[in-house]
């Protein structure tokens, strides 16, 4: 979790320069459900209404630019530029292309 989850956030908090391979982008990303699921458990369970909700909502803030940041890194690492993470904006077709090209191996 340190090397891949807590690195990206304290080390490249809005770096979007260099590269990131498919290993730190898909772990990056497998740990920000952990902990975003675990948070969501841990709010239904003792907090209540808004404050649950506000919690979650501080926590997605948080993580919006370094998750952002990786996944430029990820698509510069396969040889795209990272303006293709505009195609995000284009609902199930936008999000399955930049599927496509997360998985892609390295240049």
């Amino acid at each position: 979790m340190n090397k891949y989850f807590i690195d990206v956030i304290k080390n490249h908090y809005i770096d979007f320069a260099g590269k990131a391979t498919r290993t730190q982008f898909w772990m990056f990303v497998l740990w920000d459900f952990i902990v975003g699921f675990v948070l969501g458990l841990v709010c239904g369970m003792f907090l209540k209404g808004q404050t649950a909700n506000m919690v979650s909502m501080l926590y997605t803030l948080a993580l919006l630019l370094p998750s952002l940041g990786i996944a430029a890194r990820r698509l510069r690492d396969g040889g795209f530029t990272p303006w293709l993470l505009l195609l995000g904006f284009i609902p199930v077709i936008g999000w399955l292309i930049l599927l496509v090209l997360y998985i892609m191996p390295s240049k």
